[in-house]
């Protein structure tokens, strides 16, 4: 019987490719970014006044209707964006999500927090209303500190729009 000798094959050199070099830079970027967005991002819950978008108007507050709902001095009415709190009655409309807090326990925190002046941006319109994410002179988010309060709760169909709470 004849044996035969097989060579083993060489290993091929592992050779720096054009794609690897685009992998490493994802991950850097990535790795950059990811860390750049932990130094940036609000400490304390709510959202600092350099991390606020610009407001597009200035209202000078003449009265709360309740916990989601407030009239300016310039005829003015906000919706606050995202939120919901229970009517005027006590009741809560069909279909809006429901605060465990009372109507008037919401109208006195949304009094609390606005003050005499708030900032917002607006966010679309509802029913005549501006829906907005507000800010008061103290440049707290008016809308996150209703919800963190129980005030008034998220609603989540329109923060998956625009989210709240510094975001």
């Amino acid at each position: 019987m004849k044996y035969t000798y097989i060579r083993p094959m060489k290993r091929a050199k592992r050779r720096f490719k054009t794609s690897d070099a685009k992998f490493v830079g994802m991950v850097a970027v990535v790795a950059v970014a990811a860390f750049a967005g932990t130094m940036m991002w609000p400490r304390g819950g709510e959202v600092q006044p350099a991390y606020a978008a610009a407001p597009d108007f200035a209202c000078d507050v003449e009265y709360v209707n309740d916990g989601d709902t407030l009239r300016c001095e310039d005829g003015t009415r906000v919706r606050f964006h995202a939120i919901s709190a229970r009517e005027t009655d006590g009741t809560c409309s069909p279909g809006h999500p429901c605060s465990p807090a009372s109507a008037g326990e919401s109208k006195a925190a949304l009094e609390r927090l606005a003050g005499s002046r708030i900032t917002c941006v607006q966010t679309g319109k509802s029913y005549e209303r501006v829906t907005a994410i507000c800010h008061n002179i103290s440049g707290v988010e008016i809308n996150c500190a209703m919800v963190r309060s129980g005030a008034a709760v998220v609603w989540d169909r329109y923060n998956r729009e625009r989210a709240i709470c510094g975001s």
